[in-house]
């Protein structure tokens, strides 16, 4: 397989960046940060069962994923009142949807693992500088997050829009999960979102998180592949194995198709946010894939989604 040429400006494998407690960042204090990445941040962090983890939002607004077991969280927002959630959250991310926290600017949070096991949890955030004051917090439960199933036949994949416009009330930040079946391609046909233009594309920045799981029997190792190019007259150029708790950064350009390999699930988390006056998610379909859309009518959503189910 070739490699992007841009791969080491974009692509962050586990264990090349940290903050602190956090082992996966994406943020200005990160041991390996992004040159000139303004407005998305990540923060993934292990905990042992019982352990707790503080962040001080400052600037930022915050949404808690836990992806692995459940949490308590516990914040104080900017004028002082306290608010305290259990997340009932999930075995791993391939078994549907979790429960999810938002705290506004100006929160500190406090997470606590509640699980008998280690869990895993992301904080997704975005300088919020939209309103003059904070978003208030929300639980969204796991029943409340809308899962669709977009595509069709090796095309299909599970969408679980937690932090979308319709699901949540936030400053700047756009969060999502898809989970694409073995063999199966998402983020396709290839799209963008870095240009204002009014109804029709909003400019983000986007994180993929991503995690594998094999599907061999004999626990062979789970990879899949990610892929961003130019658009225009600003070429990027990323192609690039992952595993779980590699990170991919799209700064612009045209992203896709996400692969899973056939003997391994992909999953990936997606966090968005940009400069525009609008929050929201509008895209941008490569005209020279655009078309596929077109056959989907006549093709069939794979038999195997929802992969982990709704609640």
């Amino acid at each position: 397989m070739s490699v992007g040429a841009d791969n080491a400006a974009y692509v962050r494998p586990l264990g090349s960046s940290s903050d602190g407690a956090f082992e996966v960042a994406v943020t200005p204090t990160a041991t390996n940060p992004v040159q000139h990445w303004e407005h998305t941040r990540l923060r993934v962090a292990t905990t042992p069962p019982g352990g707790s983890l503080e962040h001080d939002g400052g600037d930022e607004e915050t949404l808690v994923v836990p992806l692995v077991g459940s949490f308590r969280v516990e914040v104080t927002e900017a004028d002082g009142s306290t608010h305290t959630a259990a997340l009932h959250g999930r075995a791993s991310v391939f078994d549907g949807p979790t429960d999810v926290f938002y705290a506004g600017k100006g929160s500190r949070l406090r997470v606590t693992s509640t699980s008998p096991d280690a869990g895993r949890v992301a904080l997704c955030g975005a300088p919020a500088t939209r309103a003059d004051t904070p978003k208030p917090c929300r639980h969204v439960t796991a029943s409340e997050v809308p899962v669709e199933l977009r595509g069709a036949g090796p095309a299909s994949r599970e969408v679980r829009n937690m932090g979308l416009p319709d699901t949540l009330d936030a400053d700047s930040l756009l969060v999502c999960e898809v989970v694409t079946p073995a063999g199966n391609w998402s983020s396709w046909p290839p799209h963008k979102h870095d240009e204002e233009r009014p109804g029709e594309e909003t400019a983000l920045e986007e994180i993929y998180y991503v995690e594998t799981r094999s599907t061999d029997p004999r626990g062979t190792d789970p990879v899949g592949y990610l892929r961003v190019y130019g658009a225009g007259d600003r070429p990027i150029d990323v192609l690039t194995e992952v595993r779980t708790g590699d990170v991919v950064l799209v700064p612009h350009g045209w992203h896709g198709p996400a692969v899973a390999a056939p003997d391994a699930d992909l999953y990936y988390l997606n966090v968005m946010a940009g400069p525009g006056p609008e929050r929201a998610w509008r895209i941008c379909d490569d005209p020279a894939h655009a078309w596929v859309r077109d056959t989907w009518a006549d093709d069939d959503l794979d038999p195997r989604l929802p992969v982990g189910g709704t609640r």
